[in-house]
């Protein structure tokens, strides 16, 4: 049985008009320096979104949003930021640079597999 290790993980949230303090939630970041594991699940619903803000343009968010997995695997093609150390590239994904996409406080959890958890934070934070 693997031992048990604690993770981190943030919720990003897009937030169309700051003003009106209003957010979805769009992506899970689940990062855990033990298991060597930083990866991110993106779900955004168009639908709610254009429900705060009519003229908001999905495809951009959808844009930025995207690049998050990529950075969390270290993808060539995702710019610098995806070159740093895991933990590097962690730090940088949840830290507030943006009106529109936010993310939430930084939680923390316990898990023995990395396996099956980004899944297990998707339906609780992402879906409807």
């Amino acid at each position: 049985m693997p031992a048990p290790a604690s993770f981190d993980y943030a919720i990003l949230r897009v937030v169309p008009r700051v003003e009106r303090q209003e957010f979805i939630n769009a992506a899970v970041i689940v990062f855990c320096l033990e298991k060597k594991y930083l990866d991110a699940r993106v779900h955004l619903d168009p639908a709610r979104l254009t429900a705060l803000w009519p003229d908001i343009d999905i495809d951009l968010i959808r844009d930025h949003l995207n690049a998050v997995p990529r950075i969390c695997q270290g993808d060539p093609t995702a710019g610098p930021i995806a070159r740093l150390l895991q933990r590097e590239r962690f730090h940088w994904l949840i830290s507030p640079r943006s009106t529109i996409i936010q993310p939430s406080p930084v939680h923390t959890g316990v898990c023995e597999e990395t396996e099956g958890l980004l899944d297990r934070l998707e339906k609780q934070f992402l879906l409807p």
